[in-house]
């Protein structure tokens, strides 16, 4: 018999222990000759060396787009973000300095049309105003917090075997369905069908659409709950995961030993556990606002 699992996370299946995504930020696809037209640009003389010169002070103008002044404190803070090497600060000056006037032209011509006024906008400031002084307060209260010991990234290892010494991989293949599609008739067809082809074939029968899919996942990937019970499976073992407005008929394809070593795993266990201590740190002090006795006017 097909097991229905339904869980309430967005991603369904995926709970990350470890997360490793990074944030980017599409760049505008809009040329510079374009928007240089008709502004007033004047470019600091010498600017191929404001990486590297420590004789330019932090005020210095280096660029003025439409009397708008780019300083070198900007630049410098442009380059702190970008987390520049030091040898590589130069050619990234340069870069970094034209996206800062880029950013300026753009919101020269945004201004024109009055774009800063709308409600929309207007609010998404005081969402980022409001976020960059409370990570600044935050940042203030609960000062540097201390990177993880050696011990304690190996002690993590060590109490985690799942997912190192002792993970496991799960290949799975799977059939993608509209969860409106999900019916009794369906269940009962994947409780009979020996194989996920079967299944496939039920589905064409009945004229159901679906998508297919092969991804191997890891016991450090998963929910808890879900990894005790793939391993729980034989091969080849049927089952269903709703995730909202879409099921997911799934084979359990092949379950593979895939230990991580100390060396490997190292880098993540450290970072996961300083933005464990982070959380917790920052936890404590909302917390500590939240019992803190309202003053009365």
């Amino acid at each position: 018999m097909a097991s229905v699992w339904q869980f309430p996370n967005p991603q369904g299946v995926i709970l990350k222990h470890f997360d490793m995504a990074r944030l980017t930020v599409p760049q505008l696809g809009v040329p510079r000759r374009v928007l240089w037209a008709g502004a007033f640009l004047v470019i600091a003389a010498g600017m191929s060396a404001c990486g590297g010169s420590k004789e330019k002070k932090a005020g210095q103008t280096l660029a003025s787009v439409n009397g708008e002044e780019i300083t070198v404190l900007q630049l410098n803070e442009e380059l702190q973000r970008a987390n520049v090497q030091a040898s590589q600060q130069e050619a990234a000056s340069k870069q970094l300095l034209e996206s800062l006037i880029d950013r300026q032209l753009l919101q020269s011509e945004a201004a024109k049309e009055k774009l800063d006024r709308e409600p929309k906008v207007v609010q998404a400031i005081e969402r980022a105003k409001s976020l960059i002084i409370a990570q600044a307060y935050m940042q203030k209260r609960v000062g540097t917090i201390a990177r993880p010991t050696k011990a304690e990234v190996e002690k993590y290892f060590t109490s985690n075997p799942q997912f190192f010494s002792q993970r496991k991989q799960f290949d799975m293949r799977e059939l993608i369905i509209a969860t409106a599609d999900m019916n009794d008739d369906l269940k009962a067809a994947m409780d009979s069908a020996k194989s996920l082809e079967d299944v496939a074939a039920w589905l064409d029968a009945h004229k159901v659409k679906y998508g297919r899919a092969q991804l191997s996942r890891t016991s450090a990937d998963l929910a808890p709950e879900l990894t005790g019970k793939l391993l729980s499976m034989p091969k080849g073992q049927l089952f269903i995961i709703r995730e909202g407005d879409r099921t997911l008929l799934i084979s359990l394809a092949d379950v593979k030993d895939s230990p991580v070593t100390l060396e490997v795993a190292a880098p993540q266990i450290e970072q996961f556990l300083y933005n464990k201590k982070s959380k917790e740190a920052a936890d404590a002090e909302l917390a500590r606002c939240v019992r803190q006795p309202k003053s009365s006017t």
